[in-house]
């Protein structure tokens, strides 16, 4: 075999790898859960009625927590793509 045909040989038998390893996927999909929980901290505080204004809807929750959180998940987004995979798999 000439070297080019090994070349291309061993070229071929590669198996195919994904962008990011099996753990940013994971990471990936814990930091879209918190920024789910963020959002979902963030339902409530309405009236039922549209004549009454409900005092809620600027609570300690709304207003500081949950777009903390979301912030949050969306810096542990940028931390999990950009966190370098194992060396020893």
């Amino acid at each position: 075999m000439s070297k080019k045909e090994t070349t291309k040989k061993s070229t071929s038998e590669k198996k195919f790898e994904m962008a990011l390893g099996k753990e940013n996927y994971l990471l990936l999909a814990l930091s879209f859960l918190i920024v789910v929980v963020g959002f979902v901290l963030m339902i409530g505080g309405g009236s039922d009625d549209p004549k009454v204004f409900n005092e809620a809807v600027y609570g300690f929750q709304r207003i500081t927590l949950a777009p903390m959180v979301v912030l949050f998940g969306f810096l542990f987004a940028i931390y999990a793509i950009m966190k370098k995979p194992r060396a020893d798999k």
